[in-house]
């Protein structure tokens, strides 16, 4: 088989759909399956990052105009960078020569128009979607969220249309469940002696630093040690070793790394976004201070918060208060950390992946 993908990523969107496409494009190799990558070229783009991870990308110039003819503009439209009659016409030409049998798309300002406009260029179409706000021509559906039912999407897909929803199906690379035994054995105790903070790969508003400025008053461990994970285009690093620079405890700070789940496994407590990350927390059972950092993520927040996965706090509030809080109940409460471990590790335990590449095999044979 072959697939490609169209999704991308930038300083406004993030690294996260990017990364979730290569997670499945490295499971969908281990298969055999020759993935390619189509993205448009934003400021805080990956395709040098898909370059090394081994696939041939595909570049789209910035037009920055996102609104257009197309009959629905989308909420997320400006995220595109063009309109979608656009995006479609420069991706028919490269789906023309790469015919793909798997045409995988993972964006928030691309629906039904774009999609049906690809029909004629491969044999299937999977959709990756957290939203549930927009109409897909696709044959598969894939909704990671926790909690997320298959009827959220009845009126938005055809009725041939597979859906696969939940944090079962949830793209995680294969270390979080070769990490998960020892994660989880670590954690019997409950003790705080790492803090891990990961806002994703760009933190556009440094909330990184904000975060590390509220920590100082906190009631956090003397002994306790800091490790602050950035992604290598994040704006925001200088301010945030600057910072880190004058914390009271021993804080490092990280980018671009290659062992994430090892570092994860490693933490006693993660003070994180709610984005895809999320699931990868989870499968490690590691407790999170949860930050909600944008509209779509409060569904995500919500529900693993009603599951007692993690301590949510919403950014436009007070979040030095709300740090402050979040880091005494930890202190203050002797088994929160135990017991929260437990709750995140039950939500999904890292073959996620699996699932989905299986399903599209089979799909692909009937």
């Amino acid at each position: 088989m072959k697939a490609v993908f169209r999704c991308d990523a930038s300083i406004q969107i993030g690294t996260g759909h990017v990364m979730r496409c290569l997670t499945l494009a490295d499971a969908l190799r281990s298969e055999g399956v020759e993935s390619h990558f189509i993205c448009r070229e934003h400021a805080g783009h990956l395709l040098e990052v898909i370059a090394q991870r081994g696939y041939q990308s595909y570049g789209l110039p910035y037009i920055d105009q996102a609104q257009g003819s197309d009959e629905d503009v989308l909420e997320h439209a400006s995220w595109l960078g063009a309109t979608q009659k656009e995006d479609a016409k420069h991706c028919g030409k490269i789906l023309q020569t790469l015919q793909p049998d798997w045409l995988i798309v993972d964006h928030y300002a691309l629906d039904i128009f774009w999609e049906s406009a690809m029909r004629s260029y491969c044999q299937k179409i999977m959709v990756i979607d957290d939203l549930a706000d927009r109409s897909h021509d696709c044959d598969i559906l894939l909704d990671q969220t926790f909690g997320r039912d298959v009827k959220n999407y009845l009126e938005w897909v055809p009725e041939h249309c597979q859906v696969l929803c939940g944090s079962k199906y949830a793209l995680l690379r294969p270390e979080f469940a070769q990490w998960r035994e020892y994660s989880l054995d670590r954690r019997k105790t409950g003790c705080l002696d790492h803090l891990l903070i990961n806002l994703g790969g760009v933190d556009k508003d440094n909330v990184t630093t904000e975060i590390l400025k509220g920590l100082q008053e906190s009631a956090l461990p003397e002994h306790c040690k800091i490790t602050v994970i950035m992604g290598s285009t994040a704006p925001w690093i200088k301010s945030v070793k600057d910072q880190a620079s004058l914390m009271r405890w021993q804080t490092e700070i990280k980018t671009g790394v290659s062992n994430i789940a090892e570092i994860m496994s490693n933490s006693d407590l993660a003070i994180g976004a709610a984005g895809s990350t999320s699931w990868e927390r989870c499968c490690l059972g590691l407790p999170t201070i949860m930050l909600v950092l944008a509209e779509n993520q409060k569904t995500i927040a919500h529900n693993l918060e009603q599951a007692n996965a993690v301590f949510s706090i919403e950014v436009d509030l007070n979040l030095k208060s709300a740090i402050q809080k979040s880091i005494e109940y930890f202190v203050s409460q002797e088994p929160a950390l135990v017991n929260m471990s437990h709750s995140a590790s039950d939500i999904l335990n890292g073959y996620g992946s699996t699932l989905v590449v299986k399903n599209m095999v089979n799909q692909y044979v009937q």
